[in-house]
């Protein structure tokens, strides 16, 4: 469903991901975990085309996302390209970014209706259904400001899902909520992802979330893989001294 081959991003001088290969398979959650600065987020903003790939490509479901074919030679990408592989992919940021000028329904349904062209009685339909999956069906004429910031994050997530993304990207969802909040938000994706067929990329710290909802977890550092494997692997027996050191450090604080 996501594959990296050899993808090198560099901001001027300082080079991020180096020579980057690794594949997400359909259905598949995995966890990337590292150091801040290593590179995690960066692979998100690749992915939601908020970055360029210095070199190498990205494809989504066997359709490259960074670049496109002209003729016979890969280019890349135009903005028409990108918004059309770019519809497969939804993402919950570490802010939540809802509009403040709408109501919760608005917030959710405005990308359906304007993206997708899904008219908007069908969108307020699902944007329902959404909103009591995520446990705010009394919410849908609150606006942001209302809300406290457990229940936007919730939002946030049902706005994702409201576009009926193939892939879900996660970053750091839960860093800027209060820690009596970050439990509950946390069940609730992980019922999300272990009841619907998504597949997921997540970029967290909270590594108790890292091992409950993932299928395989990956070791970052310096822009590339140090290691990767099932999460029992990874946390109880990781094979790299970087993993062990960075774990220790973690689960120390």
């Amino acid at each position: 469903m996501i594959q990296f081959d050899g993808v090198v991003k560099r901001f001027g001088d300082v080079t991020v991901l180096r020579e980057l290969d690794f594949c997400v398979k359909p259905g598949e959650r995995v966890t990337l975990i590292g150091p801040s600065g290593s590179g995690k987020t960066t692979i998100l903003r690749l992915l939601m085309t908020l970055e360029r790939v210095t070199s190498g490509t990205i494809a989504v479901d066997g359709e490259c996302l960074s670049h496109m074919r002209r003729g016979d030679r890969l280019v890349p990408s135009d903005e028409r390209h990108l918004r059309q592989v770019r519809k497969k992919i939804g993402m919950v940021f570490q802010q939540f970014n809802l509009f403040p000028n709408m109501n919760v329904m608005r917030n959710i349904t405005e990308a359906p209706v304007r993206a997708l062209g899904v008219p908007r009685e069908q969108a307020e339909e699902k944007g329902r259904e959404l909103l009591e999956m995520v446990g705010l069906s009394d919410k849908a004429l609150a606006h942001p400001s209302q809300l406290s910031g457990g229940q936007q994050q919730r939002v946030a997530i049902a706005r994702a899902l409201a576009m009926e993304p193939e892939v879900l990207l996660l970053d750091e969802v839960t860093s800027a909520l209060d820690p009596e909040l970050v439990s509950g938000v946390q069940c609730l994706l992980s019922e999300i992802a272990h009841q619907n067929n998504l597949t997921l990329l997540c970029v967290t710290h909270e590594m108790n979330f890292a091992r409950d909802i993932s299928h395989r977890v990956l070791m970052f550092d310096q822009g590339q893989v140090v290691e990767e494997g099932p999460p029992e692997q990874i946390f109880t027996e990781p094979g790299q001294q970087r993993t062990r050191d960075f774990l220790q450090a973690v689960l120390d604080t």
